[in-house]
């Protein structure tokens, strides 16, 4: 028997969007599906082109939990697992689509390895031009990691995304383990893919488009500000928190490595986002304050060439910090 899959869905300020990201979800292969849509207060007319949707398609297995109050994506996303029935659960953001057989594929892979978490690859469209373009794609040379150091690795190299939308994950996994989204951040995925990290042991991938992902002006990714940055302290001292208590030097090394390479994506996404240099400084000098590499650490084989480069380059005096960074930037 087909396994009982939990697709949920985000619903704010997402009236443009809505309808197409919803029957994306109706013309899905697999018949076995639930669907939760989060209303968090939104403000718009989403509420009503869903409750319409899912009365004029007659869908039973589909239900709408309203939040007494405005409460974020993380809260959202809790209301998702909490609420749960399936097997399985699949993150979709009201803004993207998934590709029709998304969910036949991902279960039969999910059941075939036993996978915690199977992931696809994802269809990136620029809007309004239309443009397809690869976005986030899966770096990891193997289809199926088992072990946990294994996972934690291709985490921290980059093997795969963080984003926790097109993830097939076991219900189980993220109750046993706890793993639920921090409230009140707007970064949250990289944070919660990193903690899933810290537990999981098999995660596979399936080599096939499951996901369209649109890149629009009203996308976040176009529109960090102060509160974003202020986020990715919060998580990169939380990364630096699951360092510090780690007793494993395997897994010790690698989240080290995780924090390093964050400090200096987010720093540069940062400058990206605003160029503001009393915000760039700002994340500098916390980050500053956070976990790196030792002197010893400089003269062990243990640490790649790159991982040194990007602990040095973000660990300099402020004011020669910032120099150093505008002048890589900008050449």
């Amino acid at each position: 028997m087909n396994p009982l899959v939990t697709v949920s869905v985000p619903i704010f300020r997402c009236e443009s969007f809505i309808e197409n990201c919803l029957l994306s979800i109706r013309n899905q292969t697999y018949d076995n599906i639930e669907v939760i849509l989060v209303n968090d207060q939104t403000p718009d007319n989403s509420l009503a082109i869903i409750e319409n949707f899912i009365s004029r398609h007659q869908l039973s297995n589909w239900k709408i939990i309203n939040l007494e109050t405005n409460s974020g994506l993380s809260v959202v996303r809790n209301e998702g697992i909490k609420n749960a029935k399936g097997k399985y659960i699949f993150f979709v953001d009201s803004d993207d689509e998934i590709l029709p057989d998304a969910i036949e594929s991902l279960v039969e892979l999910s059941e075939k390895t036993k996978a915690e978490i199977s992931m696809g690859e994802v269809q990136g469209v620029k809007i309004p031009s239309n443009e397809k373009v690869d976005v986030f794609p899966i770096h990891t040379k193997v289809d199926f990691l088992q072990g946990n150091i294994q996972i934690l690795q291709e985490l921290v190299n980059g093997g795969f995304a963080v984003s926790s939308w097109n993830k097939l994950i076991s219900v189980d996994f993220l109750r046993f383990n706890n793993m639920y989204f921090t409230k009140g951040l707007y970064a949250q995925d990289s944070l919660h893919t990193f903690e899933m990290g810290l537990h999981l042991e098999t995660l596979a991938f399936l080599r096939k488009k499951t996901y369209i992902y649109y890149l629009h002006q009203a996308s976040v990714i176009h529109n960090r500000k102060k509160i974003h940055f202020d986020n990715w302290i919060t998580i990169a001292q939380k990364i630096n928190d699951h360092y510090s208590k780690e007793k494993n030097n395997e897994r010790k090394k690698l989240i080290l490595e995780y924090l390093i390479n964050f400090k200096a994506v987010t720093l540069q996404m940062n400058w990206k986002a605003q160029q503001n240099e009393e915000l760039w400084k700002r994340s500098y000098k916390a980050y500053n304050q956070l976990s790196g590499l030792s002197l010893s650490n400089y003269f062990s084989s243990a640490y790649s060439t790159k991982i040194k480069k990007q602990d040095l380059f973000y660990r300099l005096p402020l004011f020669v910090g910032y120099k150093f960074f505008r002048w890589r930037f900008d050449r």
